[in-house]
């Protein structure tokens, strides 16, 4: 595994656990309205990069197949949303600013729930990064190492509100920084696992990469309009969500176009 591909993985677990980090020295958890903010923009950065990391590059490696060309894409996209509708029903979480857990019914603790909720939308991001990076290092593809690259800088750059969102709350409601702040890097941990074993069977992967471009973009989707937009979007003063969405969402065109 090059140096490119090693960075590329890690770079968006740095920025969870950064974001996760801001436990230690911000004293009061993080408002209402700033919560909006940070989740807007990442809504906005994870639809940008459906769209020009994942969905565009699809339909460009299927282009042999002609005005047919969107196939692929549709189909795995589709799959990415079924995959998680079912994670989101087997397996038991907690939104913020909710008090029903949603899943089977269980007796876990509401942090634990709290955690398992930004596992669960991390599951695509993990996959999106090493889907992009086994069609780089194949080498048989048009994805490119700074493409690749710029996708792993955009979710970087919206995992860090997100390490703060969830380390914080968990400090508020009683856990202790340190173990506030190992729960909000373990809601990451996901993403460098499931981006290494994905880059490592590269050789399987790549003749099904418009599907698993697809798929992963449709799991995004589902997690920005199932879980994210309605978070930014409840309670007064909601439009502060929907610019930092347009915020997030630009910045990620600009790094892929720009990178890629």
């Amino acid at each position: 595994m090059n140096s490119s591909v090693f960075w590329g993985i890690l770079i968006p677990f740095l920025g969870t656990s950064i974001g996760a980090a801001c436990v230690f020295f911000m004293k009061n958890s993080l408002g209402e309205k700033t919560q909006r903010i940070l989740t807007g923009f990442a809504a906005g950065v994870m639809t940008a990069a459906s769209v020009w990391s994942l969905l565009i590059p699809a339909i460009e490696e299927s282009a042999q197949m002609g005005k047919w060309s969107f196939i692929p894409a549709v189909i795995g996209f589709w799959f990415g949303i079924l995959f998680l509708l079912l994670m989101d029903n087997v397996i038991p979480h907690l939104h913020r600013f909710s008090d029903d857990p949603e899943g089977p019914k269980s007796r876990l603790a509401k942090t634990t729930m709290m955690i398992l909720a930004v596992t669960l939308h991390n599951i695509p991001e993990g996959m999106a990064v090493g889907v992009v990076f086994a069609g780089y290092v194949t080498g048989n593809s048009g994805i490119t190492a700074a493409g690749a690259m710029a996708l792993s800088i955009g979710i970087a750059i919206q995992n860090f509100p997100e390490g703060a969102i969830i380390s914080m709350p968990l400090h508020s409601n009683g856990m202790g920084k340190a173990k506030s702040f190992l729960g909000g890097v373990l809601s990451g941990i996901v993403e460098p696992i499931g981006a290494i074993i994905t880059v490592l069977a590269a050789g399987i992967i790549v003749p099904i990469l418009p599907y698993l471009l697809g798929f992963a973009a449709g799991a995004m989707i589902y997690v920005v309009v199932e879980e994210l937009i309605p978070e930014m979007s409840e309670g007064e003063h909601s439009n502060i969500g929907t610019i930092f969405f347009a915020v997030g969402f630009s910045v990620m065109m600009i790094l892929d176009v720009a990178l890629g």
